[in-house]
């Protein structure tokens, strides 16, 4: 068994499910669960929110959020997982923005900014909110599948600190 679906196991075995909301990893956080056969009870659904405008439009990101923090930072992954949380009934929300190139003089390549929401039930008003940065090496698509794996191993991670369970190994 391989590392994403021990992470399914531990959803199953804690009646988790996920809303995804993805920039630099376009859905592959959703695509990389949903290659685990019986995904369909775990995924509820996944959005692509590449421009700001659809970050604004989609998850209710705050241009105020945007301007102040730049689009890779944490402060805009913890809108964008608040916001996919409240359009959802997924007891978990991820986000990932980042950049995977050299584009931007201020942020290193490969910097992925992430967030995760656990909420109690499908209409938490008070979810649990962690968030990290990390960077990651290699090409593009690399960073992009390396940050897809890690936003799924950090929920099963920051959950089972939450709720003082055993992580999957």
């Amino acid at each position: 068994m391989d590392t994403i679906e021990r992470v399914a196991v531990f959803m199953r075995e804690h009646a988790l499910t996920l809303v995804t909301a993805e920039s630099c990893t376009a859905g592959l956080i959703a695509a990389t669960l949903a290659d685990v056969p019986g995904a369909g009870s775990l995924l509820d659904c996944a959005f692509v929110v590449y421009t700001p405008e659809a970050k604004m439009r989609c998850l209710g990101v705050s241009a105020r959020t945007l301007a102040r923090h730049n689009l890779t930072s944490e402060a805009v992954a913890r809108e964008m997982a608040l916001g996919a949380a409240r359009r959802s009934p997924a007891r978990v929300a991820i986000s990932n923005t980042g950049v995977t190139d050299g584009i931007d003089g201020e942020i290193p390549a490969g910097t992925q900014c992430f967030a995760w929401v656990f909420k109690a039930g499908g209409a938490d008003a008070a979810p649990a909110v962690r968030t990290e940065t990390r960077r990651f090496d290699g090409g593009r698509n690399a960073i992009r599948e390396a940050s897809a794996r890690y936003a799924l191993v950090r929920l099963a991670e920051h959950y089972a600190e939450l709720v003082g369970a055993a992580p999957p190994r």
